[in-house]
């Protein structure tokens, strides 16, 4: 099974997919989809959404999955990341993909073992769980750990 996983932001979606074959998961791709802070917001939405679109049908997954929404101090910032989930969500429902959403921390103990783990932490275990990847960036490397997440989490569905 081929899993989307996403970590979606409206200055840079990460994306990662991975392959399971029984316990065995295998890296397949992972990229991030930057917008321009000068550009109108409606269009990084846009960009946002047609990244993924693009993304779904190039490597064609059978299911997604992304962090639940967190809240910041800032109502602004969580407003802006809400909208950038919601075009990258709709992409993945435009597709008829199937999305599952987890917790940061359940996503970094699923990985790492410790829900309180750091940015390093998992980047440096998703190079033990993936030997020889190359991480587009720091956002394709948390969405690839919400698909390795999803992959334990959530087998069957």
């Amino acid at each position: 099974m081929l899993i989307l996983g996403l970590d979606p932001s409206l200055s840079c979606t990460g994306w990662g997919i991975v392959r399971t074959q029984g316990s065995r998961i295998t890296h397949i791709a992972n990229g991030q989809i930057a917008t321009s802070p000068r550009a109108a917001h409606a269009d990084r939405l846009a960009q946002l959404y047609q990244g993924i679109v693009a993304v779904i049908a190039e490597h064609q997954p059978e299911r997604a999955a992304a962090e639940e929404v967190f809240v910041n101090k800032n109502p602004q910032s969580t407003l802006k990341l809400a909208q950038a989930r919601g075009a990258v969500l709709a992409a993945c429902g435009t597709a008829g993909l199937p999305v599952n959403e987890h917790s940061a921390r359940l996503v970094k103990k699923a990985v790492v073992g410790t829900g309180a783990a750091d940015k390093a932490q998992v980047q440096a275990m998703l190079k033990v769980l993936l030997p020889g990847v190359s991480l587009a960036g720091a956002d394709a490397a948390d969405a690839l750990a919400v698909a390795i997440a999803d992959a334990h989490i959530s087998p069957r569905i």
